[in-house]
């Protein structure tokens, strides 16, 4: 008898240790960060880093499935199946971002748009961001939640505005307004609703998660009804659902790619957790048809927003946010129904979102810093000039929109079954009409950044050459005595290009080059400016044009150069999301647990 007791502490205390790695270990990497820097030894830390706490949420997922739901550390930290499965989406994600991260930041300096400094603030913020998400959905009550939401919205906006520039500067502020104002009715929310659990004719109920759940057929039915209100606006502002929902485009767009794979990947995710747990007190309190009315409101008006929008979109990053608004009205639309059904779709979508839109940020970066653009109608023929990046985004593509087999597609039709099955027709036709027209814009858009001829640069102009119109792209002020240096490539299918001496800044303070190509080329990336018009490797100048030897061998590498860590990363998380489509494998008994703990189903 003594042994087995003594097995068993030993026991919830390895569970204790394992349920504070996802917030520890981030912590000492952003120390490490802290102290070291960003350098070849502290490369793959963050990579470490989240792997431990991946491998760590299935640990804590194995042993809540055997044991049952876990309290450590006083009662602050507090784990059941649905925290469980939430701490793998948010390591499933954060790996996926953190390989990446050395390949973007790689390019970001070669080409002087990032420093050390730069580097070493990214990545320190990201871990102390990936502490805080795990910190909220280990949360035992709905006190320390809140802090933890509010503390990534601190965090976050130091990342949005890593770029300095006026649009970075001014999408952060938005972000921090918009997102403090919703936290901010959540927080009157918590208020009111600790306010009717102090009141109840049994003890106090204060803000635990089991103790308001236990209290909630006894609370306040008025009080409760505001509270739910404020808390589902606020928590659904951070979420990204309308109507405060106008800082998510701007964020995204400004964000590097690896935070913008983290914020629109799992960050909303952990937002819509919070809905989660407090639509279980709803329902317990006030029956199920209040939070419904409030979140089919919210579904809808998020799914016309999206389509209305995206339709006409010029920015793909931009058009990447407004599908990541449709995906959180689909999980409303999800909640709502309620069913076990629908909460597990709601679930599994969260998995294979974080996945698939992860990965299109990340190639949504990689593609910015090929072409120096992120205007739509300025990519053209990325499959011929990036055939393995554009088969990885074309690929990303098509698991957002729900095609087979990726996660998304099992997820959305066990919403849609849920939703026809429950007497909620007209609302998921109405949902399937919006998400059709999404999924037509985003493809239509798609289509034109990968195929067709390549787009001439930025800021290019015609001039005519033997009689042909040929795209001159205008470079930064050159010192050649000759007013055109005429780059001709070899090969007789080749393309003749005019640098002109004409000073125009470029989008990231660099110069783009003359181009070079053969039929099915694409343009090269930027190289850095130095004084002299800049051509392609090889090319044959006119006289008294200065070639820039430095950007030669810059452009040429980056054409030879094997593919950047974000493929990896992008293949890596495309794979995955794609066999979660077909088999759940072990995650289906922790899916099917964190579905009763929504629904309170045995």
């Amino acid at each position: 008898m003594t042994t087995v007791l003594i097995s068993s502490e030993s026991m919830s205390t390895w569970i204790a240790w394992l349920m504070l790695a996802p917030v520890a270990l981030p912590l000492i990497a952003a120390l490490l960060y802290g102290s070291l820097g960003w350098r070849p030894a502290t490369t793959w830390a963050a990579a470490l880093s989240a792997a431990c706490v991946l491998s760590a949420a299935c640990g804590i997922a194995v042993a809540v499935s055997s044991s049952g739901p876990q309290v450590a550390f006083f009662g602050l930290l507090r784990v059941d199946a649905l925290s469980a499965f939430m701490l793998v989406v948010i390591g499933a994600v954060a790996l996926v971002s953190a390989v990446a991260t050395p390949g973007h930041l790689r390019v970001e300096r070669e080409f002087g748009r990032a420093d050390d400094r730069d580097c070493r603030h990214m990545v320190l913020l990201i871990q102390l961001f990936l502490a805080l998400m795990a910190l909220a959905v280990e949360a035992a009550g709905l006190g320390v939640l809140w802090v933890a939401m509010e503390a990534t919205t601190i965090v976050t906006a130091f990342l949005v505005g890593q770029r300095r520039g006026r649009a970075a500067v001014e999408a952060a502020w938005k972000y921090v307004v918009i997102c403090s104002t919703g936290i901010a009715l959540a927080l009157l929310g918590t208020f009111l609703l600790n306010f009717a659990a102090q009141h109840t004719p049994s003890p106090p109920a204060g803000l635990d998660w089991v103790d308001l759940v236990a209290a909630a057929p006894s609370l306040d039915t008025g009080v409760t009804r505001i509270a739910v209100a404020l808390l589902i606006i606020g928590f659904g502002t951070k979420a990204g659902l309308a109507p405060l929902h106008a800082w998510l485009p701007d964020a995204h767009s400004q964000a590097p790619a690896p935070v913008s794979a983290l914020m629109s990947g799992v960050l909303i995710s952990v937002a819509f957790y919070a809905v989660l747990r407090v639509k279980v007190i709803a329902d317990a309190a006030l029956g199920p048809e209040f939070a419904r009315a409030l979140l089919v409101v919210l579904a809808l008006a998020s799914l016309a927003l999206a389509a209305s929008l995206l339709l006409a979109q010029r920015d793909y990053k931009r058009m990447l946010a407004y599908s990541s608004i449709e995906n959180m009205g689909l999980l409303a639309l999800g909640a709502a129904v309620g069913s076990p059904l629908a909460i597990a779709a709601v679930l599994l979508h969260m998995l294979g979102h974080g996945l698939a839109k992860s990965s299109l940020f990340l190639g949504a970066g990689r593609i910015l810093q090929v072409t120096r653009t992120s205007r739509i109608d300025r990519v053209r023929g990325l499959a011929a000039r990036e055939p393995l990046l554009a088969g990885c985004f074309g690929f990303g593509v098509l698991a957002i929109i729900a095609f087979p087999p990726f996660a998304l597609f099992a997820s959305e039709l066990g919403i849609a079954r849920a939703g026809f099955a429950d007497g909620m027709g007209w609302v998921m036709g109405a949902a399937l009409g919006l998400v059709l027209v999404i999924a037509a814009a985003l493809v239509n858009h798609t289509s034109r950044m990968l195929l067709g001829a390549p787009a001439p640069p930025e800021g290019s102009v015609a001039k005519p050459v033997g009689g042909v119109g040929v795209p001159v792209p205008i470079a930064v002020p050159a010192i050649s005595p000759s007013p055109v240096g005429t780059a001709l490539p070899g090969g007789p299918a080749s393309v003749v290009t005019v640098a002109s001496p004409v000073a125009v800044a470029s989008p990231f303070g660099v110069a783009s080059p003359g181009t070079s190509a053969s039929p099915g080329a694409g343009t090269l990336p930027a190289a850095p400016t130095l004084p002299g018009t800049v051509t392609s490797p090889g090319a044959v100048t006119s006289p008294g044009a200065v070639t820039s030897p430095v950007a030669a061998v810059t452009a040429d590498r980056f054409r030879r150069r094997r593919p950047g860590s974000e493929i990896y990363a992008m293949i890596g998380a495309l794979l995955t999301c794609a066999a979660l489509g077909v088999t759940l494998g072990p995650l289906g008994p922790l899916l099917e647990q964190a579905t009763a703990v929504v629904t309170r189903t045995p």
